[in-house]
């Protein structure tokens, strides 16, 4: 049988948030909302990966295409660390979580870096060469 969290999760929500203020606890659908709150988590760190990213490739691209830099590139990076730093700003346990996974978005970026201006064996650090500090610091 499905529940209200399946059919409608807008009023689902508006119904969960109400018990919650009102302090009846017991009617309140706990697992789906333990789940949300989660979610809530995984959708920010998916953010800040996918700014790092962004701002990594582009710094990539500047390493192996200097000649192609240009005000949209840097545009871009700093678009990126604007809005990594407010969400570190928000929820300052984002940064440890980068600064733990900044090597596996490192290579995300350079592989798309390496797709994007088709420079394969482009002479670039397999490794990051940049500090977490150094990219959110501009």
């Amino acid at each position: 049988m499905k529940s209200l969290y399946d059919t409608d999760f807008a009023e689902w929500s508006d119904r969960n948030a109400e018990l919650l203020r009102a302090g009846r606890f017991d009617e309140v659908d706990i697992e789906n909302v333990a789940e949300e709150i989660e979610s809530l988590s995984k959708s920010q760190q998916s953010a800040v990966w996918s700014f790092l990213q962004l701002l990594l490739m582009h710094k990539i691209k500047q390493v192996i295409q200097p000649e192609r830099d240009g005000a949209g590139w840097r545009v871009s990076i700093e678009r990126a660390r604007q809005a990594l730093e407010n969400r570190i700003a928000d929820s300052p346990s984002l940064r440890p979580y980068l600064q733990a996974n900044l090597q596996k978005i490192y290579q995300q970026a350079l592989t798309l870096a390496l797709l994007e201006t088709d420079l394969e064996h482009a002479a670039i650090a397999e490794q990051c060469p940049w500090d977490l500090d150094a990219l959110l610091a501009g």
